[in-house]
C-alpha cells in the first residue's frame, strides 16, 4: 500500500477512536444505581471569576454506594461548587454541611433505568452514525487517490479495510452497549 493509503486508514482509525472515547465518556455520565465520582463530570463551578471543572475545585469520593462527598480545597467556595451542582440538573439534592457537601443518590427506579437504557442506545447510536461518518469521508479520500492515479486493485483493497475498519467499530460499539444496559438494569 502507498503512504497516502495508509494515511487514510490512520485518519479513519483515529477518527473511529475518538468516537468511541466519546461514547464510553458520555456513558459513565449515565449512572446505574451506584455512586460515582464521575457522575459529576461536566459540572462547571464560577471559582474566583473563573469556570472550572468541578474536580479542580474540590475532592470527590463515594464512602458508600450511596453517597458522594465533595470537599472543596477552598471552603469559600462551597456555596459556589452546591450551586454548579444544582445547576447541572443532574437529580440530585446536594447538602450542604459547611466544610463538605454530601450527595445521597436515590435507588434507580424501573421506569429511571428504562429511560436510563434509552439515552445508552441513543449514545451508541451516535457513536455509530458518526463511525459511518468516518467511513464515508475515507471512502471519499480513496477516491480521490484513485482519481490522482492509484492503481484500482489498490483502492478496492484500501475500501475493504475501510469496511473492516467499520464493522470492528460497531461491533465494539454494540458489545459497549450491551455491558452498560446490563449494567444499568442491574438492581
Amino acid at each position: 500500500m502507498t503512504e497516502e493509503s495508509e494515511f487514510v486508514l490512520e485518519s479513519m482509525q483515529e477518527a473511529v477512536d475518538h468516537a468511541i472515547e466519546h461514547m464510553e465518556k458520555e456513558f459513565s455520565k449515565i449512572r446505574a444505581g451506584k455512586a460515582s465520582p464521575s457522575m459529576l463530570n461536566g459540572v462547571i463551578v464560577e471559582y474566583y471569576g473563573t469556570h472550572v471543572p468541578i474536580e479542580r475545585t474540590a475532592n470527590i469520593n463515594t464512602p458508600d454506594p450511596r453517597q458522594i462527598i465533595v470537599q472543596p480545597f477552598d471552603k469559600s467556595v462551597i456555596h459556589a461548587i452546591e450551586k454548579a451542582i444544582m445547576a447541572a440538573n443532574l437529580g440530585f439534592n446536594p447538602q450542604n454541611e459547611g466544610d463538605l457537601i454530601r450527595i445521597n443518590v436515590p435507588p434507580l427506579t424501573e421506569d429511571r433505568r428504562r429511560d436510563l437504557v434509552k439515552r445508552v442506545k441513543a449514545e451508541a447510536e451516535v457513536a455509530k452514525v458518526s463511525v459511518r461518518n468516518d467511513r464515508r469521508n475515507a471512502n471519499d479520500e480513496a477516491k480521490k487517490l484513485k482519481d490522482d492515479g492509484t492503481p484500482e486493485d489498490e483502492i478496492d483493497v484500501l475500501l475493504e479495510k475501510i469496511q473492516e475498519i467499520t464493522n470492528k467499530y460497531i461491533t465494539k460499539i454494540d458489545r459497549l452497549t450491551e455491558i452498560k444496559e446490563k449494567d444499568v438494569l442491574t438492581i
